[in-house]
């Protein structure tokens, strides 16, 4: 038998496209955080997308609030709870390890990356990139990750819903963050591209390390 075993959370189909998206990813993380370092106002793209969000009123400032606290300290730890949960009884400990370490270095990453880019919102809270994006984005795509190893949809198939479920959850924890006044746009943008560059990363990791310790053991 050729390839990763099926225990793997990074399908060997996927890795080059996954690699790609990463490094393309990384960039833009980059490329914004080189933009907008020190900066403490919105610029051209937020001033363009933040008046059209900003400001939301009730039913659907309580969604954003909702929304927002998905990706608080508590409400981060639940869902990784649950999705850890689900890991175990599904007798995947591989993937367990994979959520806890993926969030985690996603999460550090974004708490990095703030006070060295430096860029302020409401005059003193750091901004670039938003943890709570990047945090969601990078949750739903290993959740993604592991469904698509798991049922085998083939790597075009497999690559579009990947990107789906991440843009999707990036989508709906960046609006609350833009509409409850949190981040600018393109904090948002550089949260889920954060997400995108780890997310891979981390699964690459978490197999290579978790291969070779079954090879230590042979």
């Amino acid at each position: 038998m050729t390839g990763r075993p099926a225990s793997a959370v990074l399908p060997p189909t996927l890795r080059a496209w996954l690699g790609l998206i990463a490094a393309l990813a990384t960039l833009t993380v980059v490329a914004l955080a080189v933009l907008y370092a020190g900066h403490d106002e919105p610029g051209t793209m937020d001033a363009w997308i933040q008046p059209a969000v900003d400001g939301v009123q009730p039913p659907w400032r309580n969604i954003a609030l909702a929304t927002d606290f998905l990706g608080e300290p508590a409400g981060a730890a639940a869902l990784v709870l649950a999705a850890v949960t689900c890991c175990l009884l599904l007798r995947r400990p591989r993937a367990a390890v994979f959520i806890v370490v993926g969030t985690g270095l996603t999460v550090g990453t974004t708490k990095l990356l703030k006070p060295l880019v430096g860029r302020t919102i409401h005059g003193e809270h750091l901004a670039y990139p938003s943890g709570h994006t990047a945090f969601f984005t990078a949750l739903a795509l290993m959740a993604a990750l592991l469904a698509v190893g798991r049922f085998g949809l083939g790597r075009t198939g497999s690559t579009l819903f990947l990107l789906a479920a991440a843009l999707v959850a990036g989508a709906a924890m960046g609006w609350a963050q833009i509409a409850l006044g949190a981040h600018y746009p393109t904090d948002v943008i550089g949260g889920w591209c954060t997400a995108l560059a780890v997310v891979p990363a981390t699964a690459w990791l978490v197999d290579r390390t978790a291969d070779a310790g079954r090879q230590d053991r042979r």
